[in-house]
């Protein structure tokens, strides 16, 4: 029974260090919204560099 709380422990740990992570330093891009897709430079043929 410990053996499968300290399991189950880790498990919650590493879920919220990757909320964390995905939240505040780094987006994946198929986290990132269709709003945020469509302001990508030259994908909507707006002429910048």
């Amino acid at each position: 029974m410990d053996v499968l709380q300290n399991i189950l422990v880790f498990i919650t740990f590493l879920i919220a260090v990757g909320y964390v992570i995905t939240k505040f330093v780094w987006k994946p891009a198929f986290l990132k919204t269709k709003k945020e897709a469509e302001k990508a430079c030259g994908v909507s043929g707006c002429g910048c560099s």
